[in-house]
């Protein structure tokens, strides 16, 4: 075995020190990390252990061999009556065991549940199976997941993460904690600790520091936490490479503190432009010049030293000019500033392969066809990899005709700040990535998945995964019904037909509005608003019946129950979310209309609809804000500095900034945040409009703004609440007194299918 993998090594060392490299495997071999294959064969043990117990020995032997073809597993029964699950490496080795979990044992895993039962008398069926990734590369993350998901994980939450992502085939992925290197760099730079505390921003915000988006904001962050976090990283790193992972690790982009200037008066600068307008100290940086010689010195300082903290697996990430406008619209300065950014990479790992979110081309308008050619094209074909952010709704591999020869990976980002509500689109994953293949010189290497937060439509991420490995477009009513029957481990025509109708619905969405999360029961109250919705929102209702009637069924053992009452949580706040939007309308008619008693109504409807809600989510052990602050104050590196962990947890959910800039991008759907945030915002925003009504007056929108911010968006950062961080209730319950009370308002109304909701909700107002 040995000698075959030393011979694989040898094949993979001749293939990069060629002058470019090839696409698909030939790239995602260059990037696989050189782990041993006993390493690469004990890691998916301790995988197997981990879900399913002490008995997977008995039960699975594990091999890792480069006999197999490059991302294949392989699937047999032994004379012993084990089953082996060959692979080759250790993360086809896992998705091995996945496929056997699921489709011949007909169980799952999600994020939320990482631990199966098996029978104690269970006779594992013989089968014999083959399978090769249609991908050579699988990647997950956003730099943006680290603040809006990981900002406050330990190793615990990440084993049992990365564990998933070894389930799911998962290849490549992001390793962006880097501020103990800055550290260091800064102070060999000649910046004082004071100017190096000014520019680290706080630890739900680094993420947009790193991008040079903020400076500072949410800070300080002390050393003690930048080297607990590097420590974290280590381990991390470790656990994903015993696995066979690739890992991208952060490069230098231009981005530096205002006292560089100081230190460096004649190096090219250009200002950093204000970003969502945040105000001064907390914008905006300095960008260098990548051809002023300061860029190479700062540049290789700094990845010599990431080099050293965490090894290397040749591909490192930037991105320069993330929602940030270029100093220069030209194409002769793009081209050198790629090269020049390249050139920095290579001086360090002359094998660099640069790997870049294709989010500065959606965003920013800036970008003419010209200006990205040149910027792509600046880079040996091979060694730029780029991620189409967003290829489900806003692909770009098309404008540039498959990235001028680049290698890309076709990207489902899907979610915006880690948001709740059902939304995806099933059927457009489910082709775009064939039609992406199929595309005349395409020169796609991978399906990713790129939300900025998890936690949410769990079935998105599993199809567009699972897409990414097969071949053929996948049976989407197979692959649904396939879903219901592992999620809950029952085969019920109920459940099945509930995951149906959500498919078709919540999961139909073909549009090119953005959604971001921005519901009505989350957004600020205003009289402007104009809620969205693309199904027929009865198949929401109709999905919710079912549920609640499948509650005899479903097994109590593993986890199986507690994921049902999961997707009872998410499904009853779903329709709380809906009837609050209906409820909106005819508020906003009641007004227009000045029909003072309709509005009070209405507007006492939507409070007790805040009210179910906060019951609901209270009841579900992932919809609480206890949670979210209590891993931020124990992610503290001491007791003086929880505080500002809390105030860092409660602004990135609320105000987004000092002064509300990115308000409620970052919302969440959860109980504490309900009932001491959104609730409170929507009761001051009825008195005042009912007050404006029986004053014969127009709502005076301005000064409600300003007093909404004063007293409950801006304070809401500095409390310090302790929420529950247990369930609360009987959910099946609550959701079934819930469903009782509110179960009419979908069928007495109509949502037609465009941008608007229909307003003859009949209420029973006299």
């Amino acid at each position: 075995m040995r000698k075959i993998w030393i011979l694989g090594l040898a094949i993979l060392l001749r293939v990069c020190l060629g002058l470019g490299l090839g696409m698909g495997p030939e790239l995602a071999m260059h990037l696989a990390p050189n782990t041993l294959p006993d390493v690469q064969e004990a890691a998916p043990r301790a995988v197997i252990q981990r879900v399913i117990g002490p008995r997977s020995s008995q039960l699975f032997i594990v091999e890792v061999t480069r006999l197999l073809e490059f991302r294949s597993f392989q699937i047999s029964m032994l004379d012993s009556g084990q089953i082996l699950i060959g692979g080759w490496d250790g993360v086809s080795v896992c998705k091995g065991f996945h496929h056997y979990l699921k489709y011949v044992l007909n169980r799952d895993v999600d994020w939320f549940k990482m631990r199966i039962e098996l029978p104690t008398n269970l006779q594992l069926p013989n089968v014999t199976i083959h399978s090769t990734s249609a991908s050579p590369i699988l990647y997950h993350q956003n730099v943006c997941t680290w603040s809006y998901s990981f900002a406050w994980w330990g190793f615990e939450q990440w084993r049992r993460h990365i564990d998933w992502m070894a389930l799911m085939g998962i290849s490549l992925s992001i390793a962006p904690v880097q501020e103990a290197v800055w550290q260091e760099v800064y102070r060999q730079l000649g910046l004082s600790a004071a100017e190096i505390e000014a520019h680290l921003a706080g630890p739900a915000f680094q993420a947009w520091q790193r991008m040079g988006n903020i400076r500072g904001w949410g800070g300080p962050l002390k050393p003690e936490y930048q080297r607990l976090q590097e420590l974290l990283q280590q381990e991390i790193l470790r656990a994903q490479r015993d696995l066979g992972m690739s890992v991208a690790l952060p490069a230098f982009a231009g981005h530096v503190p205002t006292a560089m200037s100081r230190l460096y008066p004649n190096a090219n600068y250009t200002e950093v432009e204000r970003w969502n307008s945040f105000p001064d100290p907390y914008c905006c940086g300095l960008f260098i010049e990548p051809r002023d010689p300061l860029f190479d010195l700062v540049a290789t300082l700094f990845l010599r030293r990431v080099v050293q903290r965490y090894g290397s697996n040749h591909i490192f990430f930037c991105d320069p000019f993330n929602e940030l406008q270029p100093p220069v619209a030209q194409p002769e300065y793009m081209r050198a500033t790629a090269a020049a950014i390249h050139n920095s990479m290579r001086r360090v790992d002359p094998e660099a392969v640069w790997l870049l979110q294709g989010w500065m081309f959606v965003k920013n308008i800036f970008w003419t066809d010209a200006m990205m050619e040149a910027f792509l094209t600046a880079v040996p074909i091979g060694r730029l990899l780029v991620l189409d952010l967003q290829s489900e709704q806003f692909p770009q591999y098309q404008r540039t005709d498959s990235y001028y020869g680049q290698p890309f990976v076709w990207c489902m980002l899907h979610n915006f700040g880690g948001t709740l509500g059902m939304f995806g689109s099933a059927d457009l994953v489910n082709t775009g990535i064939e039609a992406a293949r199929r595309m005349p010189n395409s020169s796609i290497v991978g399906v990713g998945i790129t939300p900025e937060g998890i936690g949410q439509n769990y079935v998105m991420y599993s199809l567009a995964l699972e897409r990414g490995w097969s071949e053929p477009n996948l049976d989407l009513d197979r692959w649904f019904r396939h879903f219901a029957r592992t999620r809950y481990g029952v085969d019920d025509e109920g459940l099945q037909q509930a995951w149906q109708l959500l498919r078709h619905s919540v999961y139909s969405f073909r549009g090119l509005q953005k959604m971001r999360g921005g519901y009505t029961v989350t957004r600020r109250p205003a009289l402007n608003q104009e809620p969205f919705t693309w199904y027929n929102a009865t198949d929401v209702l109709e999905a919710w019946e079912l549920l609640l009637s499948a509650r005899a069924i479903i097994p109590l053992e593993d986890g199986r129950y507690a994921t049902y009452e999961h997707d009872l949580v998410d499904i009853t706040r779903q329709y709380l979310q809906i009837s609050a939007d209906q409820l909106y309308v005819n508020l906003k008619s009641a007004y227009r209309k000045r029909q003072g008693s309709r509005f009070e109504y209405l507007g006492s409807k939507l409070l007790q609809l805040f009210d179910d809600l906060e019951r609901i989510l209270a009841s579900g052990s992932n919809f609480l804000l206890g949670t979210w602050l209590a891993d931020a104050k124990k992610a503290a590196p001491s007791a003086k500095d929880k505080p500002n962990f809390e105030f860092n947890a409660r602004n990135q959910l609320t105000a987004w900034g000092p002064d509300a800039q990115i308000l409620d991008y970052a919302c969440k759907q959860w109980s504490g945040l309900v009932w001491d945030y959104y609730r409170p915002r929507w009761a001051l925003f009825l008195d005042d409009v009912t007050l404006a009504l029986h004053s014969n007056r127009s709502f005076n929108s301005t000064a409600f703004r300003r007093r909404v911010l004063l007293e409950v968006e801006l304070p809401f950062s500095n409390k310090s609440d302790v929420y529950p961080v247990e369930p609360m209730g009987n959910t099946w319950f609550i959701s079934q007194n819930i469903y009782e009370r509110w179960k009419g308002y979908l069928r007495e109304t109509q949502f037609l299918h465009n941008n608007r909701i229909s307003v003859n909700l009949k209420l029973g107002v006299p």
